[in-house]
């Protein structure tokens, strides 16, 4: 069952898939380097059978050391009848090896059953020729796969920061930042872990056990020994029972883990952006303490997961103890000698392994499993603007942008947004919009930018649908000056010149020029390679705003949408802003969100809204006299 803490740390657009779907759409991330990937599984299943060469080698050891100590106790029956047990004994594998070291010269094997030095140089030979071919075969599986999983782990986390960027500005309303970075960034990682560990295991691990019991069955078969092959067979799976036990418990915790992780990144990120807030509330110490208690929820959710993982190899031990104990017991009574009974433990020693490793892959899939809940969570997500199937280029504007009944309304409120709202903006003219806090002027604006698409009714451009306008052409055609102006952390060149790919230094000076910009850039030692800072707050206000408008002048958009683009700054700081934004908005099309009315008295039309209507329009004089909700609206300013 979920905690509130687990519930709070989820996202509205959270849900729950199968392994089959959730590992089915990894490999279509994967099967583009599916060549590289298959050099990487058959090395994995090559190396299982290096472990052949080594197996063969158990029982000539084994009754060297026994024969050496029959021999030395009983010198006088060795010597009575030292061929026939000598024969009688001999392993199929050493009397083959005798064969062919017979051809070369070589004697592996006295007429006693006595070991030579050949067979020495033998094992010399052939152990460091299997451990190299292993070792290579190691270095090629692992490479290649770790090659492999960070290719598509790069891939999946392009895909979902493209996708992340598409979706819509309602999306990024309600979604919440650190969370959203963790699933582009952690999340995604774990994609590598997925490639490299479990196709690595699943290549290697299986196979190493295939051949050790197919060892284990012919030897059994060709030593006949098939009670003892049925006790192993019966015995085996009872590794199984803790992998099974704890799997699901490991996927839930660990899910939980990342989304209490989520919440701590969120509450970085959300403290240090109102770091300003915090510090002129004094609430550090308090910030503190409710990190401190989400750290210490995440780490109890996350023990809870590792406590898990960790019981599963000491629980596989103890049953593989018990049973290696059991069976030494069986043999004991059974009277089955130690050169018989070691050919079947060494495989069976080597399945313990590759059998720990596919404990530590079924807790990788649950692990993982959760990484790709999320990732595909947020890749299902369809909030973005599409264009319509019949969308065309349009290179410019000639006429006019008109509004034909437009309404809109919020997925997270219930009241309409914008409703029926009706008027047109010729070329070249002003158009502004008043109103109160949440009446829909910026709706408006963000409706004809196209950062959303109304409910009822279509907006125009010279007689066009936005809708069936190329997303590239439309934002090439609409320039944005917003009230709150964000910069990248990077050169106030590199912020100006962002939007029209390859400017040139005398342009970006010319734009910074016509913005007012040009003589505070100068003023510091590094220019235009002055650092912005972190959301551009190394600069002042009206320096960001500046920078924002001569960016704005660059693009040379002939549309131009300035959303109270001076309202947060102060008397003299606007009066800059301001004729900046004169020169801006000089042979443009102008639809400007207002706050400060008197920003606005030159507009050749004014629309007023109240409660997503337009209730009054025409220019300042008429709106004026009229005595109406402008005049309110004026009044209030110029008393304020």
């Amino acid at each position: 069952m979920k905690t509130n803490s687990q519930n709070a740390a989820s996202e509205f657009y959270d849900r729950d898939y199968t392994k089959a779907a959730a590992y089915g759409r990894l490999w279509a991330y994967v099967r583009p380097y599916r060549m590289r990937l298959f050099l990487g599984i058959l090395s994995g299943m090559l190396m299982a059978g290096t472990l052949v060469p080594l197996f063969q080698l158990v029982r000539p050891a084994t009754m060297h050391i026994e024969g050496s100590g029959a021999r030395s106790a009983e010198p006088a029956a060795a010597d009575t009848t030292p061929e026939e047990p000598a024969a009688a004994t001999m392993p199929k594998e050493l009397a083959t090896a005798e064969k062919y070291a017979k051809k070369l010269g070589i004697e592996l094997v006295d007429k006693n059953g006595v070991m030579h030095g050949g067979i020495v140089l033998l094992i010399i030979v052939v152990l460091p020729l299997a451990a190299g071919l292993r070792l290579a075969l190691k270095f090629c599986n692992q490479y290649c796969l770790s090659w492999v999983g960070a290719h598509a782990t790069m891939d999946i986390s392009c895909d979902l920061f493209r996708h992340a960027q598409r979706q819509s500005l309602e999306f990024y309303s309600r979604a919440d930042m650190g969370k959203l970075m963790q699933r582009v960034v952690v999340d995604a990682s774990s994609v590598r872990t997925i490639v490299q560990s479990v196709i690595a295991d699943l290549a290697e691990a299986p196979f190493e056990i295939a051949v050790s019991i197919g060892y284990i069955v012919w030897y059994a078969i060709a030593n006949r020994m098939l009670p003892t092959l049925v006790i192993l067979l019966v015995a085996f799976p009872l590794f199984v029972i803790p992998i099974r036990t704890c799997a699901w418990k490991i996927r839930q915790w660990t899910r939980a883990s990342l989304m209490m992780a989520s919440g701590v990144l969120a509450r970085v990120h959300e403290v240090l952006t109102c770091i300003k807030l915090v510090k002129s509330s004094d609430s550090e110490e308090g910030e503190n303490m409710r990190f401190r208690a989400a750290n210490r929820t995440f780490v109890k959710t996350t023990l809870r997961a590792v406590r898990l993982q960790e019981l599963v190899r000491p629980m596989m031990e103890f049953i593989g103890v018990m049973l290696i104990c059991l069976f030494v017991c069986w043999c004991f009574w059974k009277d089955i000698t130690l050169d018989q009974v070691l050919p079947m433990l060494a495989p069976l020693l080597v399945i313990y392994k590759p059998v720990k490793k596919l404990a530590k892959l079924q807790v990788i899939v649950e692990t993982a499993m959760a990484s790709l809940t999320r990732i595909w969570s947020l890749m299902d997500l369809h909030t973005e603007i599409l264009d319509a199937p019949d969308a065309q280029g349009k290179a410019g504007f000639d006429d006019r942008i008109v509004f034909e009944d437009v309404s809109f309304k919020y997925e997270t409120q219930e009241r309409m947004a914008v409703k029926g709202a009706s008027f047109e903006i010729r070329k070249g003219q002003k158009v502004a919009v008043v109103g109160g806090t949440g009446s829909g002027k910026s709706t408006l604006a963000s409706l004809l930018a196209r950062f959303a698409d109304p409910c009822g009714g279509r907006i125009t451009i010279d007689g066009v649908d936005v809708r069936k306008i190329k997303g590239e052409d439309l934002h090439r055609l609409v320039g944005v000056v917003n009230q709150e102006t964000l910069l990248f952390n990077e050169p106030i060149a590199y912020n100006i010149a962002y939007g029209k790919i390859g400017a040139g230094e005398e342009e970006i000076a010319a734009a910074a020029k016509r913005a007012s910009a040009h003589d505070f850039i100068l003023s510091q030692p590094e220019g235009y390679g002055r650092i912005c800072g972190e959301k551009g707050f190394a600069l002042s206000g009206g320096e960001r705003q500046r920078v924002s408008i001569a960016a704005a002048i660059l693009r040379n958009s002939p549309i131009l949408i300035l959303d109270e683009a001076t309202s947060a700054l102060d008397t003299v700081t606007e009066r800059q802003v301001q004729d900046a934004l004169e020169k801006l908005m000089e042979n443009r099309t102008t639809f400007v969100v207002a706050h400060r009315l008197s920003t606005v008295r030159d507009a050749d039309l004014i629309l007023v809204m109240k409660d997503g209507e337009i209730v009054e329009r025409g220019t300042h004089d008429d709106l004026y006299a009229a005595k109406g909700i402008y005049r309110n609206l004026c009044d209030m300013q110029k008393n304020g």
